[in-house]
């Protein structure tokens, strides 16, 4: 659970940064200067990670056995820009933190020793 938390907290920080930049650097740059390179390349960029992040966020949700209504909502967080940071914020209060605490608090189970 815990590395699956990580990996959706890199991914979710990666992707706001990167639609942040197209949004209020790269559509600028190119409605101002005609200069297409950040949003061009940029815009790809974020798309193919976009795309790792929902599956990312998607592996999380099934761990974490989130209704229908909150998975949609954090699948969706990569498409507006800031959106990502609050979502993640909201994910590690509501649903992640306790997960954890509850799987921290839980003993591990030991194998039956086979002979």
């Amino acid at each position: 659970m815990r590395a699956a938390a990580l990996r959706y907290r890199v991914m979710a920080y990666i992707t706001g940064v990167l639609i942040i930049v197209v949004c209020f650097v790269g559509i600028p740059l190119q409605v101002a200067a005609h200069n297409t390179i950040i949003s061009n390349d940029v815009a790809t960029v974020h798309g193919f990670l976009y795309i790792v992040y929902i599956i990312v966020a998607y592996i999380l949700a099934r761990k974490l056995k989130m209704r229908v209504g909150p998975t949609v909502l954090l699948l969706l967080a990569g498409t507006v820009p800031i959106m990502t940071f609050f979502v993640e914020r909201w994910m590690q209060r509501k649903y992640i933190g306790p997960a954890l605490a509850a799987e921290s608090a839980t003993p591990p189970q030991q194998q039956p020793v086979s002979r």
